[in-house]
């Protein structure tokens, strides 16, 4: 895994998850805790709202992405930007700045006059956007969207998402967003549950993850909650998305999210990681063809590559059929007569429960439910 480094902020692996507090110089913006048009005001709020509460980075944004607003073109939003210029030159606290934009020529200018990195919320749409960043040797910010400046974060379909995230390539410095919320209304709830549900693969990219799923629908509504009250589910899965990987949480909610990003990372497990060796975050077959895709290896090994483990329940008088179709197969089974417990690779595992499926009709219902879970 590749760290990144912000404006001397480390971001990756081995350094703790970076909170990604949020300004909005917009007008538009749904959250109004968050959005100021006045600079002293909005760096009042920076300093004693955002980094007081244990943000690393503000993020700033000169219009709202919602869908139910027009999009601003690049000299509007530039418009916009003395205003988030005044409002960081006022902040009295250290913290690393970001532009949310989706031009890079608006990225130029604010790189120009004091910002740190980038968010780009429209995913490298404008094919200018990593050469500036680059330029400029800044943390850029890549969430998955269509390659249409006025559609950000339009995908709903997982693997979609990945290759948008691909599209335009990626910098050295570039931290991918899978792109949580309802932003078209093909998008569903189970579409954001399935990319929360599958967030490790993204780890196949080597590059740190962001993840912003502050009060999203797509928690609130397991909970049947408001917005208003949606911030435990919101802390729930922010420790879950630091178990699974995510290096920077973005969030209106900074304290709360901090303490959860931490308690995640107390319990993540710890991976083995130097110079030569680095112990990947594997645990499905998909996650492992992410990174064997990376390192251009041979995409049929991942089934070879997963190991999963059962506790099987054998009609009467089966055990002898299973132990010698584990024996045959490289498969471990062991245990008592009426329970076994049964582990091996993914591609171990088909062939075991095929010569389970031959040897015995009474078994072909166990081999049926292994099949099930291994598809």
């Amino acid at each position: 895994m590749n760290t990144v480094t912000a404006a001397g902020l480390p971001i990756g692996d081995d350094h703790p998850p970076r909170i990604m507090g949020v300004l909005n110089v917009s007008e538009e913006s749904p959250y109004d805790p968050s959005v100021f048009d006045d600079p002293a005001e909005a760096a009042r709020y920076v300093d004693e709202e955002l980094l007081a509460e244990g943000a690393d980075i503000v993020d700033v944004g000169l219009e709202s992405a919602n869908k139910r607003f027009d999009v601003l073109d690049a000299a509007e939003e530039l418009e916009r930007l003395d205003t988030a210029i005044e409002a960081i030159e006022r902040v009295e606290g250290d913290a690393v700045f970001s532009i949310e934009t989706r031009y890079s020529a608006v990225a130029d200018a604010a790189l120009e006059r004091g910002f740190d990195m980038v968010n780009d919320v429209c995913g490298f749409a404008d094919s200018e956007m990593p050469e500036v960043c680059a330029a400029h040797d800044a943390a850029v910010v890549k969430m998955a969207s269509p390659p249409d400046l006025d559609r950000p974060g339009a995908i709903a379909d997982v693997d979609d998402i990945y290759d948008a995230l691909s599209r335009n390539g990626l910098t050295e410095k570039t931290i991918v967003d899978p792109a949580f919320g309802g932003w078209t209304e093909e998008k569903t709830l189970d579409d954001d549950r399935e990319t929360f549900q599958r967030l490790r693969e993204f780890r196949g990219y080597g590059q740190p993850i962001l993840v912003s799923i502050n009060r999203k629908n797509f928690l609130r509504d397991i909970a049947d909650r408001s917005t208003e009250d949606a911030l435990p589910v919101s802390l729930a899965a922010t420790s879950m998305a630091v178990e699974r990987g995510a290096h920077v949480i973005r969030t209106h909610d900074v304290g709360e999210t901090r303490d959860a990003a931490l308690v995640g990372r107390a319990f993540t497990r710890e991976r083995h990681r130097d110079r030569a060796v680095e112990e990947l975050d594997v645990t499905t077959t998909r996650e492992a063809e992410r990174h064997i895709d990376r390192l251009d290896g041979v995409h049929g090994a991942a089934r070879g590559s997963v190991a999963r483990a059962f506790e099987v329940h054998p009609p009467r008088d089966s055990r002898a059929q299973l132990v010698d179709a584990a024996a045959a197969t490289g498969v471990v089974c062991t245990g008592r007569d009426a329970a076994l417990f049964v582990a091996g690779t993914d591609a171990e595992l088909h062939a075991f429960a095929d010569r389970v499926a031959n040897a015995s009709k009474a078994l072909a219902g166990v081999a049926g439910e292994i099949r099930t879970s291994l598809s």
